[in-house]
């Protein structure tokens, strides 16, 4: 039980933390002229990983609170998407953002790991939604969360995002 409350405990701090670098990012965009997209389904984020967190927590403890066999595999997996999440934020730097902003007259990011993939953060969160549960054994928590993230991303998120990368190309 302690380690399923601890991790719970530290990816909540996580999010928060996080969550006020965004809406510190948030605000310097704006005051750089940014235009936002897709606010319209931004609310799916929270949805999405607010059940998960609860969903792999209650799920972990219905299954007794206990590691999985292979417990050390998906902690690997968690620990490697947390490298690729925080090289791809910092990589961002003041651009990086939970939201889809673009700022006028701001170049489009090509360092760390946007040299070789564009959307680096959605792999560590694919990754992180699959493995954290597995952790705990929470296999029905971690196939809904991948489902329901890989609909948001891939029939809403990307899109908007490369709706908002188009017209700002455009407007060059």
């Amino acid at each position: 039980m302690l380690y399923l409350v601890t991790l719970f405990v530290l990816i909540v701090i996580q999010r928060l933390s996080e969550l006020r670098v965004a809406t510190r990012n948030y605000k310097w965009a704006m005051a750089q002229g940014a235009t936002e997209y897709g606010a319209d389904h931004y609310w799916l984020f929270i949805v999405l990983h607010t059940g998960w967190l609860l969903g792999w927590l209650v799920e972990g403890w219905w299954r007794g609170a206990q590691l999985a066999q292979l417990w050390w595999l998906w902690l690997g997996i968690f620990v490697t998407a947390q490298a690729l999440r925080y090289w791809a934020l910092t990589s961002l730097g003041k651009q990086w953002n939970t939201r889809i902003l673009i700022v006028p007259n701001a170049d489009r990011i090509a360092r760390g790991p946007y040299k070789f993939i564009p959307h680096p953060n959605y792999i560590a969160v694919v990754l992180e939604l699959l493995s954290v549960p597995l952790i705990f054994g929470a296999w029905w928590t971690a196939i809904i969360a991948s489902i329901a993230n890989a609909i948001i991303l891939l029939g809403v998120r990307i899109p908007a995002e490369n709706k908002a990368l188009n017209a700002y190309t455009h407007r060059e």
